[in-house]
């Protein structure tokens, strides 16, 4: 199988296209038309239906992307043996991680990792939780820093820290009025609240989707927002209520005074901080540092300022 044939073919499907997948490659169209015919005819078989759209696999093109990830997989993890080998302190690590994660983890772990190899450079992805876990199972990343729970076979979790969902509200709402703050909470309570929401693709969301369709309510949703920062912010600004990890309210002191705050009962898993990778990616020495650097802390990243104090 040809290494630049099975990573046209993946981008094919990725991107559900072969229009957008030759933008994204970088070619015409008819020359990235050619050279799946080109595959096809080799094998003998289409690989794609076209007459979808997204563009679909035949069954046979299953098989031929099953073949070609596990190749991939192979040739990538070669090559950074290799790159090891000549050049131990260069590389590059492809770090998928969500913004508001972001803000923690990258003051604290790139400058003491810059310190040590200041030659290997660190590709940052930011999307949320769910598409960051996605890219990472598929192979477009190499870790990825995130909130969710194991529940790949394919992927290492290593836990980060430890956190907790909360029903965050300001304190002038019905909700906050009726049920002291801190008390453990049924979501159904603010089944009449006005709700802020983190977008899909996040993990909060997703969630918080599972717990309306547990409890079968639909509560009016004000705002989607990608950003946490800004729906904590305007969740007390509007007297709504959001779902929001608790060591995110705890980043913004100055909200503290103005909201409340309640645990959530019926949480099917709980979420926490794990930096992820696929177990059958090579980690380089720089690799498995960088997973050190941030899981070895005796304290909360929470707790570091921007100077990494």
């Amino acid at each position: 199988m040809n290494i630049k044939h099975a990573q046209y073919m993946l981008t094919v499907l990725q991107e559900g296209s072969i229009t957008g997948a030759a933008k994204k490659l970088y070619i015409s169209q008819p020359s990235l038309s050619q050279m799946i015919k080109l595959v096809e005819s080799n094998l003998g078989t289409q690989i794609f239906n076209r007459t979808t759209d997204p563009i679909t696999l035949t069954y046979a093109g299953q098989k031929y992307i099953e073949a070609a990830k596990q190749i991939l997989t192979i040739n990538n993890n070669l090559q950074k043996e290799i790159d090891e080998i000549n050049h131990e302190d260069h590389g590059k690590i492809r770090l998928g991680i969500p913004v508001q994660r972001a803000i923690q983890v990258l003051p604290y772990v790139l400058p003491r990792f810059k310190a040590k190899y200041p030659h290997v450079v660190v590709n940052v992805q930011e999307e949320g939780s769910a598409t960051t876990e996605a890219a990472v199972l598929e192979g477009s990343i190499d870790l990825a820093c995130l909130t969710t729970y194991p529940k790949h076979e394919d992927l290492n979790y290593i836990l980060v820290e430890n956190e907790e969902l909360v029903l965050l509200t300001s304190k002038n709402t019905d909700l906050a009025k009726r049920i002291p703050a801190g008390t453990p909470i049924d979501i159904t309570e603010a089944k009449n609240e006005h709700f802020i929401c983190i977008k899909q693709g996040h993990s909060v969301r997703t969630t918080q989707d599972r717990l309306f369709v547990a409890k079968d309510i639909q509560p009016e949703i004000v705002l989607e927002t990608g950003s946490i920062e800004v729906g904590k912010r305007t969740t007390i600004a509007m007297d709504a209520v959001m779902i929001c990890p608790l060591n995110y309210i705890y980043m913004s002191p100055e909200l503290v005074p103005h909201c409340v705050t309640y645990p959530i009962v019926g949480i099917e898993h709980n979420r926490n901080c794990y930096i992820c990778h696929r177990k059958d990616l090579y980690l380089t020495k720089y690799m498995k540092d960088f997973i050190e650097i941030l899981t070895d802390r005796e304290h909360p990243l929470l707790h570091y300022d921007l100077l990494g104090h």
